[in-house]
């Protein structure tokens, strides 16, 4: 009796073990950039390029992004771009993406500065289908929070075009999990 429960102990030990490493094997679901490290400044380059406003103090490049290890039964992605401190107290869409195929891990610095094909564009508050950078005023550093969806959405299933509310709105309840990095900005 004794050896028969060493061996059922060892047995369920083993099969932790074996558990464990699968889960390890998947891993977290992160999104991650080698432009800049989550809770730090973004570069010059990557604030947004506007002649007519003092604050668009960049050359609107995107700064690079890339995830892994998305959940199970992942068919496409959505990705915000939001700052909360700007034009209180609504925020600011800068980006609105979404239509992005599960076989995309990510986008090369500057790649999503104009349309691609890789997604969808919505519509950002300055009414772009692409990536548009910080154009923060003087005073206190704000927050660009970039979250990443993983949806059961296929990539075709939603019209270009869609705001931020609007996206949120349509991706409800097709969300299977979401990840976030977060740089900050203040004018030079």
């Amino acid at each position: 009796m004794l050896l028969r429960a060493s061996i059922l102990a060892a047995s369920i030990a083993v099969a932790a073990l074996f558990a464990s490493q699968a889960a390890s094997a998947q891993g977290v679901f992160t999104l991650s950039s080698p432009s800049f490290k989550d809770g730090e400044r973004l570069a010059t380059k990557n604030a947004g390029n506007n002649k007519s406003n003092p604050n668009c103090v960049g050359e609107n490049v995107s700064p690079a992004l890339s995830w892994s290890n998305p959940p199970e039964g992942t068919k496409s992605f959505a990705i915000l771009m939001f700052d909360p401190e700007g034009r209180p107290p609504g925020g600011v869409s800068h980006w609105v993406a979404y239509g992005i195929p599960a076989s995309v891990t990510g986008f090369a610095e500057g790649e999503v500065s104009k349309p691609s094909d890789k997604y969808v564009g919505g519509s950002s508050l300055m009414k772009l289908p692409n990536y548009f950078g910080p154009c923060t005023p003087p005073g206190p550093q704000h927050h660009y929070t970039f979250t990443l969806m993983a949806t059961d959405l296929e990539p075709t299933a939603l019209a270009a075009g869609l705001t931020r509310d609007e996206l949120i709105k349509a991706l409800d309840g097709h969300v299977k999990q979401a990840t976030g990095l977060i740089g900050t900005f203040s004018k030079p």
